[in-house]
């Protein structure tokens, strides 16, 4: 089977970043599952339907052909959308909560990594969508620390402090959640990375293969 690396955590914890470094030093593709799910819920928007219905949601999601380019960018029916942003992240956030939406999706991934492998990231990568994978990583960073990344990087640092309540918040919803809550898979290496440059982290996981 070719390589794959599930890594897991938390919103804002650096997930995407670290994996798709990680996946240009292994030479494979990134799956940002993250990104998936905010295409989900983009598209239920934009066809007006409820998101927290989850048979309508399902359906739009079992709907969208999703594919990642050579770059990692998330291609929807081929073409590349910006999924980008607090407010979709929040919709996807409620969005992930149904079974048929995640149904749909977990089937997607394996396909996409099982076939190339990969370094694939997101809340249920090792515990559900990966759990033979070799190398599990559950990533983590206490919530201010988030925040502040986040309101750096949405260039709204005088933000921070409402980060923090929205990143709590969805880390309830996401631990809380009936299918495939956050949780570590069974034997994953477990990183704080508070303290740590992205470089650091990547290296990390490098020495655990």
């Amino acid at each position: 089977m070719p390589l794959i690396v599930a890594i897991d955590g938390p919103a804002a914890s650096g997930k995407s970043s670290v994996a798709e470094l990680l996946a240009q030093h292994l030479g494979v593709p990134f799956l940002n599952s993250g990104a998936m799910y905010r295409a989900v819920a983009l598209a239920c928007q934009r066809a007006s339907v409820d998101l927290d219905d989850p048979l309508a949601a399902g359906e739009v999601a079992a709907g969208l052909e999703l594919d990642f380019d050579s770059s990692g960018a998330l291609l929807v029916g081929g073409e590349i959308w910006d999924v980008g942003g607090e407010e979709v992240g929040e919709l996807a956030s409620r969005v992930a909560q149904h079974g048929p939406v995640r149904h749909a999706m977990v089937a997607r991934q394996r396909i996409l990594g099982r076939h190339h492998g990969c370094v694939a990231e997101g809340r249920d990568i090792g515990t559900v969508v990966f759990p033979e994978a070799p190398l599990k990583v559950f990533l983590m960073a206490s919530p201010g620390v988030r925040a502040m990344r986040r309101a750096e990087q949405e260039g709204h640092p005088e933000r921070a402090s409402e980060y923090e309540q929205e990143l709590r918040e969805r880390d309830r919803r996401d631990r809380e959640r009936s299918i495939a809550p956050l949780r570590p898979a069974a034997g994953a290496l477990e990183l704080n990375s508070d303290d740590l440059t992205l470089e650091q982290v990547v290296a990390s996981i490098l020495g655990a293969l």
